[in-house]
């Protein structure tokens, strides 16, 4: 992605994002209030920060947002429980299926992982959108569906956008344009929305 559509892309999410229709989740159908914006992995640095300049702008506009990287959500699991020191020392000896089943057990997506998101939005107390990053740096131990799956049942009185490194096309989530995640069905494409025209 060159600079030029990158920041078309970032003017295009944020004259979505920032509507009184998006923000009071209207013309949602009764669907949950998931959205998804995907890019190409390549450009993760540049994506980062532009996340980042979208979060401060909205904030200037008094929208909150809580703006949550997974990879920092992982580690602060992963502290909290007294594990993040010992899987440092112990990763190199440990083959990739026992590591697996290591982060598995320590990240379980119901019972770790989305009550400790819900803990980061109640702090937040105000905030009106969520931001969900990171989704790259925490594969494989945590698939992009099951976070959505879980958290659509937690997370339904605010709007809630995943940056996500790959395609989705409504239909399926293919993480880096390479490796197809299971289906998923329930979430907006935010790079075709356009509620400018619905007002």
């Amino acid at each position: 992605m060159s600079p030029d559509v990158i920041k078309k892309k970032f003017d295009h999410i944020y004259a979505q994002v920032s509507t009184p229709q998006f923000l009071r989740m209207e013309a949602l159908g009764g669907e949950v209030p998931f959205f998804i914006t995907s890019y190409d992995q390549r450009n993760a640095d540049v994506i980062d920060q532009e996340i980042g300049r979208l979060a401060s702008r909205m904030r200037m506009e008094g929208i909150s947002v809580a703006l949550i990287d997974l990879f920092d959500v992982v580690i602060a699991i992963l502290e909290e429980k007294e594990l993040l020191g010992p899987i440092l020392e112990t990763e190199a000896d440990l083959a990739k299926d026992e590591l697996f089943d290591l982060f598995s057990g320590a990240l379980d997506v119901h019972t770790y992982l989305v009550p400790k998101i819900e803990e980061l939005i109640r702090e937040k107390g105000d905030a009106q959108i969520v931001f969900l990053t990171g989704i790259g740096a925490v594969y494989p131990y945590i698939r992009s569906h099951i976070i959505l799956n879980n958290l659509q049942n937690a997370i339904k009185h605010i709007p809630t956008l995943m940056f996500f490194p790959g395609v989705y096309n409504t239909v399926s989530l293919s993480l880096f344009g390479r490796l197809k995640d299971d289906n998923y069905y329930r979430a907006f494409n935010l790079d075709t929305l356009n509620l400018k025209e619905r007002k």
